[in-house]
């Protein structure tokens, strides 16, 4: 298997779709290179009994020799935490670490540095006190960007799956990830697999402020991927804004022209990233 194969085509500071794949079964490994998801997450923590952590965790490393992903270690408190960071460090297709159950800016930190002090460590904030933390740890050094493990978080607090319930933590994440300027944050996966409930909480989430999802392979990846992207019209209406703007000489008329000015740069930017041919 060659690097190419885990290799995404969007960038992971735009990614919508994070697909968590048990490490611990090769065939699910192999099944994902073939899907469409934008990054791959071999799961080394919650996916895998504690038992066979070490068999996994070497079959990540000899994967990681050639291929490129990223893992989600297991959380600071566990003494499997280390042990996964010293068999990851140094690894070429390490595209980063996808650090579980984080509850302060302190264990992103000492994640950071004990993986060299270059490689990017997502926050997946799964509890109260993690959500609390939030704005904290948006400013460690060492963060790439922040998650949410909404089930973990729903078992910790009692809250339900509802969207009303859910805005409090997603919300906070989105203004947390604003204060440490970082990408928008990564909602959790959705359980449902119906496409249509799946798309309505995914679309939920990105008003909401979201930019990126976590998901299960049963989900649907495309139905994620497009609930995240700028339609075709909004492309569209992108492109003509901002070939008006070049056209009257980059004249601001009014208050609202910035905003649009912005609004439109990013829709650009995305659908040129996730490839949306504009209407």
């Amino acid at each position: 298997m060659t690097a190419q194969h885990f290799t995404r085509r969007v960038e992971a500071t735009i990614a919508r779709s994070w697909l968590l794949v048990n490490a611990a079964d090769p065939s699910a490994i192999d099944r994902a290179d073939h899907c469409d998801a934008d990054q791959i997450v071999l799961d080394i923590e919650d996916a895998v009994d504690p038992s066979h952590k070490p068999t996994t965790r070497g079959t990540v490393a000899t994967r990681l020799e050639h291929d490129h992903a990223w893992v989600r270690i297991n959380d600071r408190t566990t003494p499997f935490w280390s042990e996964d960071l010293d068999r990851l460090r140094g690894l070429p297709g390490l595209s980063g670490v996808i650090l579980a159950k984080t509850e302060s800016a302190d264990q992103v930190t000492e994640t950071y540095d004990r993986l060299g002090g270059t490689t990017p460590v997502l926050a997946l904030i799964e509890t109260a006190l993690g959500i609390e933390e939030a704005p904290h740890i948006a400013r460690a050094r060492g963060v790439f960007r922040l998650a949410f493990g909404s089930g973990d978080y729903r078992r910790d607090t009692g809250t339900s799956a509802e969207d009303l319930a859910m805005v409090y933590p997603r919300s906070r994440l989105v203004t947390a990830s604003r204060i440490g300027n970082l990408p928008g944050p990564i909602d959790g996966p959705t359980i449902d697999d119906d496409p249509t409930v799946l798309y309505m909480k995914t679309r939920h989430a990105a008003e909401l402020g979201l930019t990126g999802k976590l998901c299960l392979p049963h989900n649907r990846i495309a139905t994620v991927n497009d609930a995240l992207s700028p339609t075709p019209d909004e492309a569209g209406w992108a492109r003509d804004f901002l070939t008006d703007f070049e056209t009257r000489g980059r004249i601001i008329r009014d208050g609202s022209d910035l905003p649009r000015l912005g609004r439109a740069q990013l829709i650009a930017h995305l659908a040129t990233a996730y490839g949306i041919v504009p209407a």
